[in-house]
């Protein structure tokens, strides 16, 4: 019989290098941590808006929508959070906050809570984890995959789909009965309030909406793809949690708008703990967490080199 696997965190616990009372405290959550985030965050987005504003009609306009939109799909990382209750310790503000998040980004709150819920369990495995990133085979597909153009249609699919009543085979094995007319009804109000305000643009001439926010998210969404592929691709398709997720050394900035998702396989080994104590969980976890030292550009160059890597092999392989 094949020994089970230990999770990095027994391996920790087992080796003395944590333990379980320092992982109860690292384990509490508090309202505090998140509303001083969450203030800073506010003041970022009016500022980066503001830009838009300044530049409004010049060449600049772009650069500032663009640095706009990089903040606004953001809220993903804290959607994210929320969607685990870790953000704050009050479990309605996560609801609230995370479905102001899912407006912002268009992505259904429920829905991606029970999405993400099976990505948890099955991290990395083919045919279980909705939310696997395959390794491109091509540079094309790379490519492909950064311009975010799949990953709308995909949104625009899924939002229509949800819309008329009807959920795909993959969705019907994570979405529990119970709760998909919930999830029809999400996404129905969803759209309504898109078109509600996309009428109300035609209506009055005032493209507020589209400057300020489609705009810049559509611009911005092709980064947090960049991001989205630094915590998975590439790794290997095993249950191994050491071996499946990458933590991302970034700097400060990067991780104050990640919420420190950058420490991505500390948050897999133990998803209830906040995202203001991953830091310490990290320090406490050296050792059993694989590191991208370089960061999301040194993912990068590991995914493309073994882009390159496997389309050598398979073409040295014909040529045999």
């Amino acid at each position: 019989m094949t020994a089970p696997v230990l999770t990095p965190i027994t391996q920790a616990l087992n080796a003395g290098v944590l333990t379980r009372q320092e992982l109860k405290a690292l384990m509490v959550r508090s309202d505090v941590p998140a509303l001083k985030h969450l203030a800073l965050w506010i003041m970022l987005v009016l500022s980066t808006g503001s830009l838009i504003h300044l530049t409004y009609g010049s060449v600049w306009m772009w650069a500032a929508m663009f640095l706009h939109g990089v903040v606004l799909v953001h809220h993903f990382s804290l959607q994210h959070e929320c969607c685990h209750y870790t953000v704050f310790r009050t479990r309605w503000l996560n609801d609230l906050v995370g479905n102001i998040c899912a407006i912002i980004i268009m992505l259904p709150n429920r829905h991606f809570r029970y999405e993400h819920c099976d990505h948890h369990t099955y991290t990395q495995l083919k045919g279980d984890d909705p939310e696997l990133i395959e390794l491109p085979r091509s540079l094309g597909g790379y490519l492909w995959y950064l311009s975010s153009l799949p990953y709308w249609r995909s949104k625009f699919t899924e939002l229509g789909r949800h819309t008329f009543g009807h959920l795909s085979k993959e969705e019907e094995r994570f979405i529990p009965k119970e709760e998909r007319q919930t999830i029809f009804w999400e996404a129905r109000l969803m759209l309504v309030a898109y078109v509600a305000i996309g009428g109300f643009c035609i209506a009055t001439h005032w493209w507020g909406p589209v400057i300020y926010w489609w705009g810049p998210v559509l611009l911005g969404e092709p980064v947090m793809r960049f991001i989205r592929m630094t915590e998975h691709v590439g790794k290997p398709n095993v249950r191994d949690m050491t071996e499946n997720t990458r933590t991302n050394y970034v700097t400060r900035p990067m991780r104050f708008l990640a919420w420190n998702m950058n420490y991505h396989a500390e948050h897999h080994y133990a998803a209830s703990v906040p995202f203001h104590a991953l830091p310490a969980l990290h320090e406490k976890l050296k050792g059993h967490v694989a590191v991208e030292s370089r960061g999301y550009i040194g993912a990068h160059i590991d995914i493309l080199a073994q882009l390159f890597g496997r389309k050598h092999r398979c073409d040295a392989t014909k040529g045999n």
